[in-house]
């Protein structure tokens, strides 16, 4: 059973939900690095982006009331919301200095049009008692930040996103500006969402398709470390206007070594992709999100690879994790996701316990779900990592709720519309949400706050751990 202070809900992001008529300029945002990215011709005919383009996709920006709707006629009590930096500041904010008066001479350059429309957006949420968890980035950069393509072209420029040196009071000025104006509305605060996955996939893995697709590992751990710099200055920011939780939100990976023991790189696995980020902001957090997807299968590297001051002594083993054949099955037996992620709960049930044993800090699962179009394994999605929660918290975890990933199908990055994640599918030309099976389970469990009732529904062997 879960606590009736558990929280059910839904994450959704700004740039991935908003936009849905090219035609009208009030929903487009055009300001971003993202915007400009996923339509360039170089990254088009390389095949690292989709073709697909953000504007045509769920129209949260105008249909916000229908999906809040939907979330509480399915047993939803908190959103989390995105805020784009590029919708309130499109215009560059780096000539008004941080400090007094700042909070004022930023309102005069900001989009009011837009601080208005998400104070709409977030009165309708507690019109309809949901809870209100606002994000303040989730990937995307306003352009007068980051030039994506003059940075991947070697172009001088002082727009390097989180390379820049200003990028943590830049952000810090936009988030405390945040808490200026919504301060009073608001529930819960994450500063920044999965903040690893723009310095590994922008400066490392560079075909995944995210900006800038630029390799170099310095610029890696620089961007990092800001991202690090940009959260801490942005508690204390948050925290001159509200008394509320402010945290930041991580993508957790579990480790598991393809030969059994081998401790060295499972501790090197978990410390460059977990901690390393977390150890740095610890002492300002007062909850940890928790994203989680999947594992990774890792083996022992020849020879391991010194980048400045961390070593990396292990590769990811291909058919299990992150890395199997998408829609098929994992070398473990498991079924695997569209993405090709396989489907593997344990691993949050044991991240969970190490996270709350490192931190001791109250931990929310802000994102888990599955790229199921045809909803074959959702259900049981929601229901084994559900199993996982409620095992760690009967273990003593503090886990105050889970938010899906996500209540409607949406633009996912480089992949576009081809993966769905939406508890309901969405008909993006028509605007229809249209629950799917797995929506109901959803409903079930937060109705009743127990999944007792699906437990012997486990086809794959999900719940034996």
């Amino acid at each position: 059973m879960f606590p009736n202070s558990f929280m059910f809900g839904a994450s959704l992001s700004g740039f991935q939900f908003e936009m849905g008529n090219p035609n009208d300029p009030s929903e487009l945002d055009t300001q971003t690095d993202w915007f400009v990215w996923v339509r360039d011709l170089e990254n088009l005919l390389n095949g690292i982006v989709s073709g697909d383009l953000p504007e045509s996709g769920a129209g949260y920006w105008k249909s916000y009331e229908k999906i809040h709707q939907l979330a509480v006629d399915f047993g939803m009590d908190t959103l989390r919301i995105g805020i784009e930096w590029s919708r309130i500041f499109p215009s560059s904010t780096r000539e008004i200095p941080f400090g007094e008066g700042m909070l004022e001479k930023l309102d005069s350059i900001a989009n009011k049009d837009a601080v208005e429309h998400y104070r709409k957006i977030m009165e309708d949420m507690k019109s309809k008692g949901l809870k209100v968890f606002v994000n303040l980035n989730h990937f995307t950069l306003p352009l007068w930040l980051h030039d994506p393509l003059a940075v991947r072209k070697g172009k001088p420029t002082d727009k390097l996103g989180w390379v820049s040196d200003d990028a943590p009071v830049e952000f810090a000025k936009y988030a405390e500006y945040i808490a200026w104006k919504f301060g009073d509305i608001v529930d819960y605060w994450s500063s920044m969402n999965e903040p690893h996955v723009v310095a590994q996939l922008g400066y490392f893995q560079i075909l995944a398709g995210f900006p800038p697709s630029y390799f170099n590992p310095e610029w890696y751990i620089k961007s990092l470390r800001n991202e690090a710099t940009a959260h801490n200055l942005t508690y204390d920011a948050i925290k001159r206007h509200t008394d509320k939780p402010v945290g930041v939100i991580y993508s957790f990976t579990w480790y598991d070594t393809l030969k059994p023991n081998n401790s060295e790189i499972f501790e090197n696995a978990m410390w460059l992709a977990n901690w390393n980020f977390m150890d740095q902001v610890k002492d300002k957090v007062d909850y940890i999100g928790v994203n989680y997807y999947t594992r990774a299968m890792i083996d022992k590297l020849p020879k391991p690879i010194e980048i400045q001051d961390f070593e990396l002594n292990w590769y990811v083993v291909r058919g299990y994790g992150y890395a199997c054949q998408e829609g098929g099955f994992a070398l473990s037996g498991r079924p695997a996701s569209e993405f090709g992620w396989e489907i593997y709960p344990e691993g949050l049930y044991y991240l969970l316990k190490a996270i709350y044993e490192r931190y001791n800090k109250p931990l929310i699962v802000t994102e888990n779900g599955i790229a199921d179009q045809n909803d074959k394994y959702r259900a049981q999605v929601l229901i084994s990592h559900l199993y996982a929660v409620e095992k760690a918290m009967n273990e003593g975890v503090d886990v105050r709720g889970y938010l899906h990933w996500s209540i409607v199908d949406n633009y996912e990055w480089a992949k576009g519309y081809s993966k769905r994640f939406g508890l309901a599918y969405t008909d993006f030309e028509k605007k229809l949400y249209i629950p799917r099976p797995s929506m109901y389970v959803f409903r079930e469990i937060a109705k009743t706050r127990s999944i007792d009732q699906f437990k012997g529904y486990d086809p794959y062997g999900l719940m034996k751990f």
